[in-house]
């Protein structure tokens, strides 16, 4: 059973949405699927519209029903770690590598690692499907991930990200120079009406977006304009910088899903999660954490003349 009341911030918000932003470890479509089955109310009447409007206060139960454990498999994989202690874990995650099993994905993940580190660490964190998860990287992007090691940091983890007190730093290899030296993007960013696994920019509709970069380097690669930029995003919607930036025309560099054809070849999109900053989740001590480049990208940074 899980129980939240609707902050000020999501008043009149879908109720659908307001679940999905507030308990990240499960999706939208999984919410519309307990409110038609009835398992879900407000204020202790059973809600099943997906578009029912929450209000300031109310409190909502979730009957949420019990699955069938996931078998998650121990494996030594190396994992480079940057920081540590026994209520959080901080790695700076390679490129190539999925954060947390799903469909397609069930070995050689993060997740896989660390049960490698510890087999009982989804017994302690009381989770079987994605243990420790706070926030994720697209496989092919690397760089720092912020992993909880007990069910009080990931309360608290999970509750910083949803109320973007997490301060997060990329930095991304673009096609072109920018018009500006530095710029704040905000949009709204939903699912491609015609290619539902894409994310695009939306009129309406969407989920708030707010991204801002600064131009680093600027110059050219084999006679092509190119940039190196820092990209700070206040939201985390999936794909974000990577919509963000191709809708300005700076495409990343490598990324074949929203860059188009691609005018020099790298290894991947040359995108790395650089800097991260949070509050400790037990002590409350602000914390700052940079990933170095990794050394494709930072191959790719040094050719920009």
């Amino acid at each position: 059973m899980l129980e939240i009341i609707v902050d000020e911030k999501y008043h009149e918000c879908r109720i659908d949405r307001f679940l999905a932003d507030s308990f990240k470890e499960y999706s939208r479509t999984y919410f519309q699927k307990l409110l038609k089955e009835g398992r879900i109310s407000c204020n202790g009447k059973t809600c099943l519209q997906s578009k029912y409007p929450v209000e300031t206060g109310n409190k909502i139960t979730i009957d949420v029903p019990v699955q069938k454990e996931t078998t998650l498999s121990a494996q030594d994989i190396p994992l480079n770690v940057l920081y540590e202690d026994s209520d959080m874990i901080v790695i700076n995650k390679d490129a190539g590598i999925v954060v947390h099993p799903a469909a397609g994905n069930h070995e050689g993940t993060i997740v896989n690692a660390l049960l490698g580190r510890d087999e009982d660490f989804a017994d302690k964190l009381e989770d079987h499907s994605r243990p420790g998860i706070v926030h994720r990287l697209d496989k092919d992007t690397s760089g720092c991930l912020l992993v909880a090691k007990n069910p009080i940091s990931m309360y608290a983890l999970s509750k910083a990200f949803q109320y973007r007190k997490v301060k997060k730093h990329y930095a991304a290899i673009v096609y072109g120079i920018p018009e500006e030296s530095e710029e704040e993007i905000m949009t709204q960013i939903g699912r491609h009406r015609v290619d539902r696994k894409k994310f695009t920019v939306l009129e309406k509709g969407g989920k708030i977006a707010i991204s801002r970069y600064k131009v680093i380097k600027s110059g050219e690669i084999d006679g092509i304009p190119v940039s190196l930029l820092d990209v700070e995003i206040e939201t985390g919607r999936t794909h974000q910088i990577r919509v963000h930036l191709a809708h300005k025309r700076i495409p990343v560099m490598g990324d074949e899903v929203y860059g188009g054809k691609q005018k020099i070849a790298a290894p991947r999109q040359l995108l790395h999660a650089w800097k991260i900053s949070v509050a400790h989740p037990v002590t409350g001590k602000q914390m700052f954490f940079e990933a170095p480049f990794p050394k494709d990208f930072a191959e790719f940074a040094d050719r920009i003349k």
